[in-house]
């Protein structure tokens, strides 16, 4: 069997897991770069058995799928995957797996996003960046205590949010198109509609599912309704945000700022504008990416296709699954 590892770009698939058992009779290939799809994959992949993703870092479509023929499973490291064709591969008789949410990592986002908050509060890259060059003190930053937290959407990810914003003092408001008001005060949260979100919070924080109804749904609208003195901060996917009207926010400083861990294009491009703008922080897709991560996908990974050698059962994504684990 020939396996390809892609997109791991910090060769941690290798370290966290023990790849002994398949490396005896597979043959076991790392791709630590972006390979274009679906042309560049398609070349590249041709002679794979099983390919294993890393989070949707790759789109693998219908088109791609068609043209790998040796494939006969596809590792998906996470409980779904929202770039892959699911239903394409089983049409196909192609085994697709994915691995457990267990353990610490599942607050890794959450966590995330409280750096990118407060980074972006009390402009700690800023002035930690002029610290090293002998500066001092250049800018005045906000408390988060008695301010508003807005969440968009109030899933799993945002849920674990809400532990820090209480312990700061902030009310907590949240609007998606599912919310009912009985869950969000269930859980401490008001509800609100999406336009009183935008007015009244001082921190926006996005933690929607990325779907057809949510793609690019903060635009230019929702944008002008914010503060000035807000902050917006996204650690869920990029196109969610239509990312020409934030940068024409952020440079007319019709916002404060914004903490942007995820982008619509990934890597993002060296000439982003996002790149040289004073009041945003970056951060390079790095919600998920800790050690407590790697560690159980990719030993879920060597334990699919292990299984799936030898003919066990194994944890198998149908495309319902998938369907219903991407809307939840």
């Amino acid at each position: 069997m020939k396996i390809a590892i892609l997109d791991d770009y910090l060769h941690q698939s290798q370290i966290a897991a023990d790849w002994s058992k398949l490396a005896a009779t597979c043959e076991i290939t790392v791709f630590d770069r972006p390979i274009s799809a679906p042309d560049e994959a398609a070349r590249m992949l041709e002679p794979f058995d099983i390919i294993c993703l890393l989070r949707e870092r790759m789109v693998v479509s219908r088109t791609l799928i068609e043209r790998l023929p040796n494939l006969k499973m596809i590792a998906v490291t996470g409980l779904y995957n929202r770039t892959l064709d699911v239903a394409a591969a089983a049409q196909r008789g192609i085994v697709v797996s994915y691995t457990e949410l267990r353990g610490t990592y599942r607050n890794a986002t959450a966590e995330l996003t409280w750096g990118l908050i407060l980074a972006v509060a009390r402009h700690i890259p800023h002035e930690a960046s002029r610290m090293r060059s002998g500066g001092w003190q250049s800018t005045v930053g906000l408390t988060l205590a008695g301010r508003t937290l807005g969440l968009l959407g109030l899933g799993r990810q945002a849920r674990r949010v809400l532990p820090v914003a209480k312990a700061l003092g902030m009310e907590i408001i949240a609007w998606s198109q599912n919310l009912e008001a009985g869950a969000a005060a269930a859980l401490g949260v008001r509800r609100v509609e999406k336009d009183e979100l935008f007015r009244s919070s001082d921190v926006v924080s996005i933690h929607l599912v990325l779907g057809e109804r949510t793609r690019g749904i903060v635009g230019a609208r929702e944008l002008a309704l914010m503060k000035p003195t807000a902050i917006l901060v996204n650690t869920a996917r990029g196109a969610i945000i239509d990312e020409s009207a934030l940068i024409d926010a952020l440079r007319a400083r019709r916002i404060a700022g914004a903490g942007l861990d995820v982008f619509a294009q990934e890597p993002l491009a060296d000439d982003s504008p996002l790149r040289r703008l004073a009041n945003v922080v970056l951060t390079p897709h790095q919600g998920h990416n800790v050690k407590e991560f790697y560690e159980v996908a990719y030993t879920d990974t060597v334990e699919n296709m292990a299984a799936f050698m030898s003919g066990k059962p194994i944890r198998i994504l149908t495309p319902e699954r998938n369907a219903s684990s991407v809307m939840g």
